[in-house]
């Protein structure tokens, strides 16, 4: 992560303060999840059909797996093939990914929880510490905490302070 936010500050400076560019690649320092660890969601109410195998909690959600938090206006929950765990969690509604000092907005989320890949769409914004990365669409994998921003990626750097 270190050595990514160097070559593009370096970036950065030789072409001005921001850049922008179509889509990047990028590195979490701190969006992580342990995968095995039990996911905890808590929320104002909770709708189940046990057809479907789908959860549906909304009001002030909270998703929670190890150290990091998913918040959103509602939150559907897909279990897997035999109903029992978590497949997939589907988010909408001011979503908000956080996990150590890196943290992650949007309008939607879709954590797909075997795999640790999580996609934020709609204005994302992610940032990491003074720096910050906006774009459409971010596909991160939150085991790896590798990452792809895209559509039209604006990336802000703050110069070191002397």
């Amino acid at each position: 992560m270190q050595r990514l936010l160097s070559l593009a500050l370096i970036a950065a400076l030789a072409l001005g303060s921001s850049v922008a560019a179509q889509g990047t690649d990028i590195t979490f320092g701190g969006i992580r999840a342990d995968t095995s660890l039990p996911v905890e969601v808590t929320s104002d109410s909770l709708s189940v059909d046990q057809t479907t195998k789908r959860a549906v909690f909304t009001g002030k959600v909270v998703v929670r797996q190890g150290e990091m938090t998913l918040t959103a206006a509602e939150v559907e929950v897909e279990n897997g093939p035999d109903g029992t765990g978590i497949a997939r969690v589907l988010a909408k509604g001011g979503v908000l990914l956080v996990s150590g000092p890196d943290a992650a907005q949007g309008a939607e989320a879709v954590y797909t929880v075997a795999s640790g890949e999580v996609v934020v769409t709609g204005d994302v914004v992610l940032t990491q510490g003074s720096a910050a990365i906006s774009g459409q669409k971010l596909m991160a994998n939150l085991t790896t905490g590798t990452g792809r921003m895209e559509g039209r990626v604006t990336t802000t750097f703050v110069p070191a302070q002397n």
